[in-house]
């Protein structure tokens, strides 16, 4: 494999933006990307890919590189130069590439391979932690699964088109996708691609999505007609998803606190010829406490650690401070109470988190279920999703009944 420098080197300024001044990694990567206009589609995944890959194994790659934040540019190539000689590559003569002892390197990482905080690269109190809640055998096959880097799912707008046809018009594109089993509208892509920039994608035949994802809407059992409350909306994943399975009758309010999600939505939304969804941005207790007893469904999609989803947001790893984990179950707990009165009685309501810790997921629903609050809920199903298991996201649900 031949090295271009500037390939490197946009490596290198996308991982000190990353590590030292605490920029998220998606946005970063985009940010990179735009550099030089010359890259071609090569060019470009080495970039991503290898940058996501170095935050990914940030804690391995620095302990055998023996550096420590905050990163100088020297250290960031000398983490760089663990990753080329840990893949095989021969290392360029450039000035910025210390003589690097390879033996050393190789050694060194079969010695930390067989530590798993090391080997998965996690700090430690994320290790404790989910060691102490899944188990040991359980915790190892996660995080394992969770380093391993998603595939691009798809899911069918069925408001402008069906699976089948959507294979077949990516077909004509030049995209293979292959339906998966067990999720009524995925499919998924064996070789990774940039669907954005497909015109199936800029007609709204599709959304990415992940599989474990596409799960929470078709758990709220919505039917055309009907009232639904999208609680924590964000851009409208699932927003979109239940206008869909609504085929676009009755009426879709989604809230959330951040109006600037509520504009992707819209965005969104008039992409997908999603009609009967209603932004509505919380900015007081009013927007929601208007709504009490008057829906026949509610999601409540809460915000979390994400530590089901860091094959995508592998820095989440890394920003995550142990006591987020305290503030956020409180947080959770204090939406699952207020917002499970928008249901009216003989209503649905599902709590999803893409977290895998019981702390946020079945551990809040058995606390809603003992409170004033839910004494008139029961539990009808709920569903735990481990990567190891599914090979998509981790993810929780649980779906209620109001009496």
């Amino acid at each position: 494999m031949k090295l271009h420098r500037n390939l490197v080197f946009a490596v290198v300024d996308a991982l000190n933006l990353i590590f030292n001044e605490g920029e998220y990694a998606d946005k970063v990567v985009q940010k990179v990307l735009k550099f030089d206009k010359r890259w071609g589609a090569r060019d470009r995944g080495f970039i991503a890919e290898t940058t996501y890959e170095m935050v990914r194994y940030k804690r391995l790659y620095t302990e055998i590189a023996e550096v420590k934040a905050p990163f100088s540019r020297p250290d960031l190539f000398r983490m760089w130069a663990v990753w080329a000689v840990l893949k095989g590559i021969k290392l360029p003569d450039w000035k910025q590439i210390e003589p690097t002892p390879e033996r050393r390197i190789k050694g060194k990482f079969d010695e930390l391979s067989k530590i798993r905080k090391f080997r998965e690269s996690v700090p430690d109190w994320i290790d404790e932690v989910c060691e102490k809640a899944l188990g040991d055998k359980l915790w190892t096959k996660e995080i394992a699964a969770l380093n391993v880097p998603a595939s691009v799912v798809l899911r069918t707008n069925t408001l402008k088109i069906t699976k089948e046809q959507l294979r077949k018009t990516l077909l004509e594109e030049g995209i293979v996708a292959e339906p998966v089993k067990g999720y009524p509208l995925a499919l998924q892509l064996p070789e990774r691609a940039n669907v954005f920039v497909t015109q199936a994608f800029k007609n709204g035949f599709f959304e990415v999505q992940d599989g474990s994802s596409q799960l929470v809407a078709e758990l709220l059992d919505v039917k055309p007609g009907q009232r639904v409350v999208d609680t924590c909306a964000g851009a409208g994943g699932k927003s979109l998803h239940l206008a869909a399975l609504m085929e676009n009758k009755g009426q879709l309010i989604a809230m959330d606190i951040y109006a600037s999600k509520l504009k992707e939505l819209k965005r969104r939304a008039r992409r997908n010829g999603a009609h009967n969804i209603e932004p509505r941005e919380i900015d007081s207790t009013k927007v929601f406490k208007k709504l009490y007893g008057t829906a026949d469904r509610v999601l409540i999609d809460a915000p979390c650690t994400g530590l089901g989803v860091i094959r995508r947001n592998p820095d989440t790893k890394w920003k995550l401070q142990p006591d987020f984990l305290e503030k956020i179950t409180k947080t959770q707990q204090e939406i699952l109470r207020n917002y499970s009165k928008i249901v009216k009685p003989g209503g649905k309501m599902v709590y999803a988190t893409c977290s895998i810790l019981p702390q946020e997921n079945s551990d809040q629903v058995v606390a809603f279920l003992a409170s004033e609050e839910g004494k008139d809920f029961k539990l009808v199903e709920q569903k735990k999703i481990y990567a190891s298991k599914s090979g998509f996201d981790g993810f929780y649900m649980a779906l209620f009944q109001k009496n």
